[in-house]
């Protein structure tokens, strides 16, 4: 198949490309290189064996998603595109409306327009809000406590209204638990701008010495160790969730259907660190700051109908997690030192040559 990523070029939407060319489909990158960079493709490509196209452009731009649509002859999508930050949602709720909600409307009329109707959509756990009950499963109630869950809330029901107005739509909706790790390889891996609001970016460059230490957000939640627990899934699972999204679109009759991905384990936030200190034979200094407003205490997933329907399930381990997330950190961390330190070279007349090795 020919398919399109939107937001392509980002943590999880470059993964899922190395997945998906590597079982023989044709992979085409929309991105507005906002929060990813645009030599992803070519990381991509040295894995694969094969560079996927990228357009640069915002899936806002509903002229652009459809000429990119026809001219690669897109036969379906998985939409990956849009802000995910929940503290920065809470600030600026107007933008994650904007260009969630309003990009996915651009995207559906370019897809409609077009007659492309298979889509795979990246949604999240967190439209699940206070858990009620667990393991969360697909018929938990949703209650959104951020524009962030909110928005993704709002295009779940956009979504199944759409489907339920057209049954040749075929659409996955995916609610993600919390990704992290990296490729095997090294060269793709979670590397967001600026400081991480995500754990496993934080504690990496904790371990590397980047950052002085890792705030814990509360050790009195009633838990085994008192902090946080989360659903902690390799990146690599994930991806392959997505291929199985789209095989089951290829033979599904249902027109619009909701899975969970998760490993259906829980792990707290002092696990997730002793675990990354083994893997990287590094120290994690950390602090326990007050909780943040929010949190919940505990939170895994359900994936028994990801695992019937889909065919799909997590395989690789919390080590697994850690060792590629350390090893992603490493090459990305030396890359950024060879680059750094040719931005800051002399200016006089010897050029030093540096080279960045893997």
């Amino acid at each position: 198949m020919n398919i399109l990523l939107t937001g392509g070029l980002g943590y999880i939407g470059s993964h899922t490309a190395v997945v998906l060319q590597g079982a023989g489909h044709r992979v085409f990158l929309l991105d507005n290189l906002s929060n990813s960079r645009l030599d992803v493709a070519e990381r991509i490509g040295r894995i694969t064996g094969t560079a996927p196209v990228v357009e640069v452009a915002d899936v806002l731009d509903t002229i652009r998603v459809r000429m990119m649509l026809r001219h690669h002859r897109i036969q379906a999508v998985i939409h990956f595109a849009g802000l995910k930050a929940v503290g920065e949602s809470v600030a600026q709720p107007l933008a994650y409306f904007h260009h969630n909600v309003a990009g996915t409307i651009s995207l559906l009329r370019a897809m409609a327009d077009e007659g492309v109707r298979q889509l795979v959509f990246s949604s999240s756990a967190t439209v699940y809000g206070q858990p009620q009950r667990l393991p969360l499963a697909e018929d938990h109630p949703t209650r959104a406590t951020n524009p962030y869950g909110r928005t993704k809330l709002h295009i779940e029901a956009m979504l199944q209204d759409l489907a339920a107005s057209d049954p040749a739509w075929r659409i996955a909706i995916l609610r993600y638990f919390n990704p992290v790790g990296a490729h095997d390889s090294g060269l793709i891996g979670e590397d967001p701008n600026g400081i991480p609001n995500n754990l496993m970016p934080y504690i990496a460059r904790v371990a590397a010495g980047q950052l002085p230490h890792l705030n814990i957000w509360g050790d009195d939640y009633p838990t085994a160790d008192g902090t946080g627990v989360r659903d902690y899934l390799h990146v690599m699972d994930l991806a392959e969730g997505h291929r199985a999204a789209l095989d089951h679109l290829g033979r599904t009759h249902q027109s619009c259907d909701i899975f969970n991905l998760g490993t259906g384990q829980g792990t707290s936030v002092l696990q997730m660190v002793r675990a990354f200190e083994q893997a990287s034979g590094r120290p994690i200094p950390y602090r326990i700051a007050a909780r943040r407003p929010g949190d919940v205490a505990a939170c895994w997933a359900d994936p028994t109908k990801a695992q019937q329907v889909l065919g799909w399930r997590a395989t690789r381990t919390v080590h697994d997690m850690c060792a590629s997330a350390w090893g992603f950190a490493v090459r990305a961390g030396g890359q950024r030192s060879c680059q750094e330190d040719l931005a800051h070279k002399d200016d006089g007349c010897a050029v030093r040559s540096v080279e960045c090795k893997p």
